[in-house]
Parts: C-alpha cells; structure tokens; sequence
C-alpha cells in the first residue's frame, strides 16, 4: 500500500507512521501514512489505491479545527491537500474565485483584494486555516452576521468521492435550478463523504471604509437591546456584532501581551460593533450617533470608537486573541452552541448558574458571534486546579451547556462541527428520522465508510472511538 501511494505522489510526499494531534491537543491518532498529493488527479488516485486496499481516508487541512474532524484514530491514511495551493481563476464580473482546498484564508482574501473583491469570511485562523476545511466544517466567523456561513459563499465544487472519481461540480453560475443542489451535501460534512479539492466561491466588494467601535454594558441583555437599535439604523451597513464578557476581555488583557483594556474602569459586559460601507466619513457619524443614543438611555455605559487603523486593529484583537487566552488562562472546555438571538441573556445566566453549580470556581468565559446567536461559552478551569482533572469533566460541563442551549431551542454546534467530540450528542439531538437520513446519505455515497470513520455520525465507519490525549 504504501508503495502504491509513493508511485503515486512521489517518496518525498510520503510519510509513514504519522502522529497527529488535533490543534486543541485533545485527541491524538497514529495514521498508517500522510500523503501529499499534488492535484485533483493524484488525490483521486490516492483515495481509489485506499478504496481497493480496504484503508480508510482522513482528509487533513490546516488542523485548525476544534474538534478533532481530522486527527486519526489509527490505522488510516491521512490525505494532506496543502499542496493543492492555486487559485485557479478570478472573475471579477461576476464575482467569483476557483481555488483549490490547500489555499489558506488569508491567501484568498489577498487575492481577491488584489481585483477589489473580498472573500467574506473572516477567522482568526486565516492564516492557516484552508479552503478545502472551512468548505468541509461549513466554517462561520466575524462576519457571518452579514453574509452568512461558508455554505453561503460556495458557487460550486470539485470533488472526489470513495471510488476515486472525480465530481466535477465547479459551476459559477448564481442560478442552477436543475436538480438537487448536490455542492451543499459535501458543505459541512467534514469529509465524511468525499474529499474537496476545489471550489467556486462568490465574492463581494470589499468595503471602502469600515469604522469600529467597543461598547461597555451593563449586562447581556443589553447586548441584544443595542443589537435591535443598530440593525433597525443600519442594517445594510452592519458587518459585525461580537459579544465579550467582562470576564472574556480581563482575561485577554492579562494573559495576552499587546491587549490593553480602553476603559478606565471593568465592565460587566462588552460588544465590538463594526459598519462599513463607502463613505467613512458617513459611517462614523452613524456610529457615534447610535452610541450617543445607547448611552442616553442607558444602554450603554460607555463606548470607544476607533480613530485609526491601529486602534481598529487593537480592538478587534480583544476579540480575536479569546482561544489564545484561555489557553494560556489554564484547560480549557470549549462550547459552541447558537440559541435564538433574544434566548442569548437567559442562555449565558443558566448555563453559568449550572456549570457554577457542577463545579465551584470554574471560569466562565463566554463571547461570540452575537448578532446570530451563536455564543462560545469556553470554561477554564478553578485557580491552581488540576488541568487533567479539570479536563475529565469536561464532558459533564459540556452536556450540562449542551442541555441548556436544547431548552431554548438551540443547537449544541454552531459553527465548529461535530467532529469526533460531539459524536455522542448525535443520537438525543438529530435522532430518528433526521439521523436515518444522514446515515443513508453516508451510505450512498460511501457505502465502505473509507472517508473519516467515527467522526460526526455515531457508529459510522471503520473506529467509533477516538484516542483522547
């Protein structure tokens, strides 16, 4: 087998006995091999090799994801597209990119910056974080709130499916109504059902001027009250909305080097608004205007608005730097649960009441994308506890968050996928007839379960059980 992949790929882009652990370092896996392919073609010719030799397939990006969707369990082969970095085309009529999975983020917004287009997604992974697994994960971010998730930004894809042909489905064109939309199977399917190797991506045009301000509430339900005042204001001009703690902020400034509070005094909580549009002039009198507002009523207990790029970019670092702060904060319980925008406040106070309750001084840190209701309630663990205690109950806390987002009609996943974590929620949340489905889909397209097993359905593929670190 491992022959076979060499002739494929050439030696140097084979290595045996891989060891991968997942960017969070929570699971970790032995692969039988990592390949690296160079093409459409010679992926193809990898997964058909792996097909015949009854190997299964986990498709690799930039590992940034958070819940283990491309580590291994053990035995597979482990299918890296970073080689597969062009970007085919660029049309700036019709406002649109080809490019291939190993592409990063940040190397197709520059691209398309480069013809005054932008690519409308926005992570603090982008450097690293690829085409081929935010397509895979469905991935959202900051500016989600204004064009929706990566499944909205996607034309067309080229894929590869568990036999090693080639589903040719780069199509640009806006509107296809000829069958079942198939590209939208493969979106937020983690490569479970066949490995993306390109896609068709819409584009718009970027923004000439963006103006950001920090807001300073007295509480979380403030935070939907100036929601509603500023959508109602400036809806078309409103890219971001991003909740932070009080507690989320203090912790990015103390663990951070660079971050700096730019309020006098702390505050229970915090949004980071953005608008932009073509005149920033305009948009800032809005801005201050809107802030002026909040603040006579009592909305807001104070604001900063950015007067620079720099300052731009310092407040959105509070925002941006949360993973890296927690982490150095101690272990860490990640929660990426939504809830309809107006459950956000009773959300954030019963699940804090309930992980207060299960375990007395954990930290409870939650932010996120609050103008769709998706909220990352991260916990980190007591002062001077345990980490690998901490960490053993960390499935407790989760289901007990997990339960609070299902009362108000939420979802335990949001925005980062199911992975091999959340495997065990399938069952309760999408059992019966949603998650018969999805199984016959698997089941169609990957009959053999060579691509990804045991990762987001339960008791799919080859291994159901992860290797946690």
């Amino acid at each position: 087998m491992p022959c076979l992949l060499a002739d494929i790929v050439g030696a140097r882009f084979l290595e045996l006995g891989v060891s991968c652990t997942d960017w969070r370092g929570i699971f970790t896996g032995t692969a039988l091999a990592r390949v690296r392919p160079a093409d459409t073609a010679q992926v193809a010719a990898c997964v058909a090799a792996c097909a015949a030799a009854g190997v299964a397939v986990v498709p690799v990006g930039g590992n940034t994801g958070l819940c283990g969707g491309a580590t291994p369990h053990g035995g597979e082969v482990m299918l890296a597209l970073d080689r597969l970095s062009r970007i085919r085309d660029i049309d700036p009529v019709g406002a649109s990119m080809v490019a291939e999975a190993g592409v990063t983020l940040q190397a197709a917004r520059a691209a398309a910056t480069e013809v005054g287009l932008d690519l409308p997604v926005s992570l603090a992974s982008g450097g690293s974080a690829q085409i081929g697994g935010l397509v895979s994960t469905n991935a959202g971010g900051n500016a989600t709130l204004r064009y929706g998730n990566m499944r909205e930004q996607v034309l067309g894809l080229e894929v590869v499916l568990a036999d090693g042909r080639v589903w040719q489905g780069l199509r640009r064109l806006r509107k296809d109504n000829t069958g079942l939309a198939l590209r939208q199977l493969f979106v937020g399917a983690e490569g479970t059902l066949g490995v993306v190797t390109a896609a068709c991506l819409r584009l718009v045009p970027a923004p000439a001027a963006r103006e950001v301000a920090l807001a300073a509430l007295p509480d979380v339900a403030a935070c939907v009250a100036l929601l509603t005042r500023v959508r109602q204001a400036e809806e078309a001009g409103l890219h971001a909305f991003e909740y932070l703690s009080g507690a989320a902020l203090r912790m990015a400034v103390a663990q951070v080097p660079g971050c700096a509070d730019p309020f006098a005094q702390p505050h229970p909580a915090y949004v980071l608004v953005e608008l932009a549009g073509a005149d920033g002039t305009v948009l800032r009198e809005r801005l201050e205007a809107l802030l002026a507002g909040a603040l006579a009523e009592g909305c807001v207990l104070d604001a900063v608005v950015a007067s620079s790029e720099a300052q731009r970019a310092a407040l959105w670092r509070l925002r941006e730097v949360q993973a890296e702060a927690q982490a150095r904060a101690g272990a860490n319980v990640k929660n990426d649960v939504s809830v309809p925008i107006a459950a956000i406040p009773a959300f954030v106070a019963d699940a804090t009441r309930a992980c207060e309750a299960m375990l007395p001084g954990v930290r409870v840190v939650p932010f996120g994308h609050a103008g769709d209701g998706n909220i990352h309630f991260n916990l980190v663990a007591p002062e001077g506890a345990d980490p690998a205690r901490f960490q053993a109950q960390g499935e407790a806390l989760m289901a007990a968050v997990a339960e609070v987002a299902r009362g108000l009609d939420g979802s335990f996943s949001a925005e980062h996928g199911v992975g091999q974590l959340k495997t065990g929620l399938m069952e309760a949340w999408r059992g019966g007839v949603e998650l018969e489905m999805m199984r016959r889909v698997k089941k169609a397209l990957d009959p053999d379960g060579v691509f990804n097993p045991g990762k987001v359905l339960p008791n799919a593929g080859r291994s159901t059980a992860g290797h946690a670190r």
